[in-house]
């Protein structure tokens, strides 16, 4: 399993946050860990999934990923 921490422009709102919750976890082998305004963390199965669909479905959502945020627990703990 990869971990990932990702930097998100777009969301405004609890709508963007279930919004990009739902578009993730739709993904085979997707388990999110943390969304809130900007920001979402996830690990997913590279033999399921790639980074490219994970972009994809965000997109698809109506946002963007502007750059990875560095993963681990640092991740959890950032500004909301």
């Amino acid at each position: 399993m990869d971990h990932l921490a990702l930097t998100i422009t777009g969301m405004t709102c609890d709508h963007c946050v279930m919004a990009v919750r739902k578009a993730l976890a739709a993904l085979p082998g997707v388990t999110v860990t943390d969304v809130h305004r900007g920001f979402a963390a996830l690990t997913y199965d590279t033999s399921l999934t790639t980074r490219a669909a994970i972009d994809a479905a965000i997109a698809n959502a109506g946002y963007s990923v502007v750059r990875e945020a560095p993963a681990g627990p640092t991740s959890q703990s950032a500004p909301r």
